[in-house]
């Protein structure tokens, strides 16, 4: 299907996409929204054992705290798109900013394990405003090669935050308790809204929104769940993702517990891992127009499948913390041409009317997928890397296969 051809917004004389200094402040803009997400999962990771500690929680109960934010952030894409095609972007954006400020202060002062995980839901569900919002302003403004090129670039900063933020938690931990990284996240949150309030343009004009009416929002939602290479691209990727969720939740005790790493040198690691996704997704940005989408989309999801029964090898055997870090950096890795191939494919396979319900979809799907994966390996415990690398492995071949079915029978 080809795409809908992108337009500029209509409110703002001079349009992020008529000259390159404007791309250029888009880009960075849009990445530090849709950071928010990363950033409320990383930063707290590396004090995932000393929060169960101060709460007399389990190893797996801390992990729902994990879990909760996930699933709250793909449930929330699903409220947000589709409110964002009837209202416009900016709108939707500011209001779920400041309710995120809000709730991520309550955490800090959360008085058990189940309140905190009630409370890490409702700051999804919040923080899937920067998440979908973002996306679907990319669609309203780009399409193609030139939105794959944006993702990619996208990736550089979102990746950016796993790659910094769990080293910046450890060292916050020397000196403040792990209330403390939630008033980071708070303050971070607050800067971001003033960034969007002072900075974001409406992308979506009121000429192509879809209407308020309950039954326009909902045909908007019916019409992308039946686009079947949509949904293919979406499945494929979620499960890709999954293998990369189970290693986020997981991977903290693990390392820690079995492998005797520190909380530093765990961020040390995580940052690693980050670089690597980091460099293939812009690795895929500069060859995007020269190489197909598709052949790129393949690579990543073999390099993850042959990295997943590499790790779990490794687990079997016991062949130590080197041949663990290899598999890890070769999952992430993957995820870095995985990610904005499929997102691009799929967004690019839905008109700019259909963005917000798009992403919300994309989303929900990948989000929910990584929060229900995460937690299961911390279920079969964390004293030994089995658990976690047969996780791993089952949803890294699972994207694999997949995503083989997709390739050969669609075209790009």
């Amino acid at each position: 299907m080809t795409a809908a051809p992108a337009h500029a917004p209509t409110d703002s004389p001079t349009s992020p996409i008529t000259h390159a200094r404007g791309r250029t402040r888009m880009f960075i803009l849009l990445g530090a929204l849709t950071s928010i997400g990363p950033l409320a999962i990383d930063l707290y990771l590396p004090a995932l054992p000393r929060l169960a500690g101060d709460l007399g929680a389990s190893a797996s109960a801390a992990q729902l705290s994990l879990t909760s934010f996930m699933v709250g952030l793909g449930t929330g894409q699903v409220v947000v798109g589709p409110l964002s095609d009837a209202f416009g972007r900016r709108r939707p954006l500011l209001i779920g900013f400041a309710a995120f400020c809000a709730v991520s202060a309550l955490c800090a002062i959360s008085p058990s394990i189940e309140a905190l995980v009630a409370l890490r839901l409702l700051q999804g569900l919040t923080a899937a405003t920067g998440v979908a919002l973002t996306k679907a302003v990319v669609r309203d403004l780009y399409g193609g090669v030139e939105a794959a090129r944006f993702f990619s670039m996208l990736m550089l900063v979102t990746g950016l935050v796993p790659l910094t933020a769990p080293l910046l938690g450890a060292q916050l931990l020397r000196v403040v308790p792990w209330p403390g990284l939630f008033g980071v996240i708070t303050a971070t949150g607050g800067l971001l809204w003033l960034t969007a309030l002072l900075a974001l343009p409406e992308t979506h004009p009121p000429h192509l929104r879809t209407g308020t009416a309950p039954g326009a929002v909902a045909r908007s939602m019916i019409a992308v769940l039946r686009h079947r290479r949509f949904m293919a691209l979406t499945l494929t990727a979620a499960f890709a993702s999954g293998a990369m969720f189970c290693y986020i939740s997981g991977a903290s005790f693990v390392l820690q517990e079995v492998y005797g790493l520190s909380p530093q040198g765990f961020g040390v690691l995580f940052g690693v891992n980050s670089a690597g996704m980091i460099i293939t997704g812009q690795l895929a940005g500069r060859l995007a127009g020269r190489v197909s989408m598709r052949l790129m989309l393949a690579t990543g999801l073999a390099l993850s499948a042959a990295a997943g029964l590499l790790l779990l090898v490794a687990a079997l055997a016991g062949l130590g913390l080197p041949v663990v870090m290899v598999a890890l950096f070769l999952m992430t890795s993957g995820q870095g041409m995985i990610y904005p191939m499929a997102l691009t494919l799929a967004m690019s396979s839905q008109p700019t009317s259909r963005a917000g319900s798009a992403s919300a979809l994309f989303g929900l799907v990948q989000w929910v997928t990584g929060g229900i994966t995460g937690p299961i390996s911390g279920a079969f415990g964390t004293g030994t890397m089995v658990p976690l690398a047969v996780t791993v492995a089952v949803m890294s071949l699972a994207g694999g296969l997949s995503g083989g079915v997709l390739l050969r029978r669609t075209h790009s």
